[in-house]
């Protein structure tokens, strides 16, 4: 098989399965702060509030990406493989052709920060590369399909992953709230209950205890009941249907 149909192939496959190969992330901070220095991981407010800064900016990266979205383009789909309605090169997309996956990184560059461990935080950004390089790779693969010379002329002029360089062109539709609250309210819970785990976990290894750190569990705990709230908003009423969205 050609190279570059092994990528694309290996790029799809991981494509399906984005939304959970990386709990194995989750798995190894936990055996490295069981096996590395724990007096490194004893809590402090102000390094957890950077921590968690950093997820919460990946998440606004992702915000401000999905608020202009039209319908069709920036999808959480996975069992269905790629889908694009049409070419979106507005908005985030005219800086970098990937910003959700910029808003991935720093999403998962928080809890990794968390562990304190300089060599785990260069392996992550590397495997991290590799994994979304191929993701990368299919999702273009099956833009220059579908959209052929104008897929090419758009990235000619747009960079994959640093958004720098480019024109910002302002988006299409306005900012959608409703759709940011449909498409992203699982991906905040995430983020405090990634969290929340490895507090959990730290505190066991430090204290032999099972239990969270305050901050953490009332954070858990607002992130919760805000993601119940808008989960049955969204599963019991149509308020978070947008048109064209």
């Amino acid at each position: 098989m050609a190279l570059v149909h092994e990528l694309e192939r290996s790029g799809n496959w991981l494509f399906k399965r984005r939304s959970w190969l990386p709990l194995f992330l989750v798995a190894a901070g936990i055996l490295i702060m069981f096996l590395g220095n724990r007096q490194a991981i004893f809590f402090d407010l102000s390094d957890e509030m950077i921590f968690l800064g950093v997820s919460l900016l990946g998440e606004l990266v992702r915000i401000l990406t999905v608020g202009f979205a039209p319908k069709g383009t920036s999808g959480r789909n996975t069992g269905d493989g790629q889908v694009a309605w049409e070419l979106n090169t507005t908005g985030a997309y005219s800086l970098l052709r990937h910003p959700l996956y910029l808003g991935n990184l720093l999403m998962w560059l928080g809890p990794v920060l968390f562990l304190r461990s300089v060599w785990f935080t260069i392996l992550f950004l590397l495997i991290y590369w590799l994994y979304y390089e191929r993701i990368m790779f299919a999702e273009e693969q099956f833009l220059r399909k579908k959209f052929g010379e104008a897929y090419d002329k758009y990235s000619e002029k747009v960079n994959s992953f640093i958004p720098f360089g480019s024109e910002f062109i302002a988006p299409k539709l306005p900012f959608s709230f409703r759709n940011v609250l449909k498409r992203e309210y699982n991906s905040v819970v995430n983020i405090f209950l990634i969290f929340a785990v490895l507090d959990l976990f730290r505190n066991y290894f430090l204290t032999g205890r099972v239990f969270l750190s305050r901050l953490w569990l009332l954070l858990l705990i607002a992130a919760v009941i805000i993601w119940v709230i808008i989960r049955i908003i969204h599963k019991s009423t149509k308020w978070l249907e947008v048109e064209g969205r």
